[in-house]
């Protein structure tokens, strides 16, 4: 997919700064951070699930004395 956007002065400043102290590509660095952007995005969506399903019940919830003696490290 190709996409085109007009970065601010102040964001492609900090690309071409970054680009050149690590000897990055651009456009490589602009991947990786949408990269990295879509999957923090993603957890933190996963983690909301996962909170609405504990609000509610349907996820198990242990303490962690439960998980301790559970494991055998109470000893």
């Amino acid at each position: 997919m190709t996409i085109s956007f007009t970065l601010d002065p102040e964001t492609e400043r900090r690309l071409l700064a970054l680009a050149e102290r690590t000897g990055e590509a651009t456009e490589d660095l602009i991947r990786n951070a949408i990269a990295n952007g879509i999957e923090d995005v993603e957890e933190y969506f996963a983690a909301a699930d996962t909170l609405k399903r504990i609000e509610s019940g349907e996820e198990p919830v242990s303490s962690l004395a439960d998980v301790r003696r559970r494991l055998g490290l109470d000893d």
